[in-house]
């Protein structure tokens, strides 16, 4: 098997369409697990993401750079920087009501993320083929139409929720609004 080498749509890619349960448009996306380190509320040291549903399949995220996410001092780890937009890209994941997992995740840093600042991160649904889920974001300074320091992109491949059993401790253990999300 060939391995995928884009996070760019498929020329064939069919664009994102919202699920009839999403949530709507500036509403609060909970964890998908709290001990999730990006989003849950369980980790001290976690990111505790805030996420909030923006216009179409896309997101609003945001978390404030600690001394527990330095790399270099004074700097955020660019890892953690990953983690952040790993699940913030997957949020858009929630909005179409496909259970999927990361298959690739580039990331592109421009500019430090300094300890103490808040990071703004959007993420949208780009396309949609087949299996395959495509999503590109971008982490701000400070305020939502602050300097970009980070884009990411990433395609996710759609998987049944057996995976999560197979692989993982199972459903139980995820959040109640994502069990019922992908299973109507």
């Amino acid at each position: 098997m060939t391995a995928v080498r884009s996070t760019s749509p498929s020329p064939d890619a069919q664009p994102p369409t919202v699920h009839p349960g999403a949530i709507e448009v500036g509403e609060r996306l909970g964890p998908h697990f709290r001990d999730c380190y990006a989003c849950g509320d369980r980790p001290e040291s976690g990111l505790h993401l805030e996420v909030r549903r923006a216009e179409g399949v896309a997101i609003e995220a945001e978390f404030t750079v600690t001394d527990d996410h330095q790399g270099a001092p004074g700097l955020a780890h660019g890892g953690l920087l990953a983690a952040a937009f790993d699940d913030a890209l997957g949020y858009v994941l929630w909005i179409i009501g496909e259970p999927a997992v990361t298959g690739r995740l580039e990331i592109d840093y421009l500019r430090p993320v300094p300890v103490g600042t808040t990071l703004h991160l959007t993420a949208r649904c780009t396309g949609v083929l087949g299996r395959k889920i495509w999503a590109e974001g971008e982490g701000r300074l400070g305020a939502p139409d602050g300097q970009v320091a980070v884009k990411a992109a990433a395609l996710f491949i759609k998987v049944g929720t057996e995976h999560f059993e197979q692989h993982g401790r199972g459903l139980e253990e995820l959040s109640e609004d994502l069990v019922r999300r992908y299973n109507p």
